[in-house]
């Protein structure tokens, strides 16, 4: 799942959450928006530390070469 996937988990925890009026009696619907939101920030920052290990700059090795000849 990538950034935008999180961030739509995100948006659609927070509509659940906020912005409906919706009552099940089997389902809550305000806890199911809470776990997506949960769900999406946790994948962002997962996301977000495996880029930056990903992206880490490795200092590159210089082989010096002897010109000293063992005749």
């Amino acid at each position: 799942m990538g950034i935008g996937g999180c961030i739509g988990l995100i948006g659609v925890g927070a509509i659940l959450t906020f912005a409906t009026d919706w009552h099940s009696d089997s389902v809550n619907v305000d806890l199911v928006g809470l776990i997506m939101m949960a769900v999406g920030i946790i994948g962002i920052a997962t996301f977000t530390s495996i880029a930056r290990r990903r992206r880490a700059v490795v200092a590159p090795t210089v082989v010096q070469q002897d010109d000293r000849r063992g005749f």
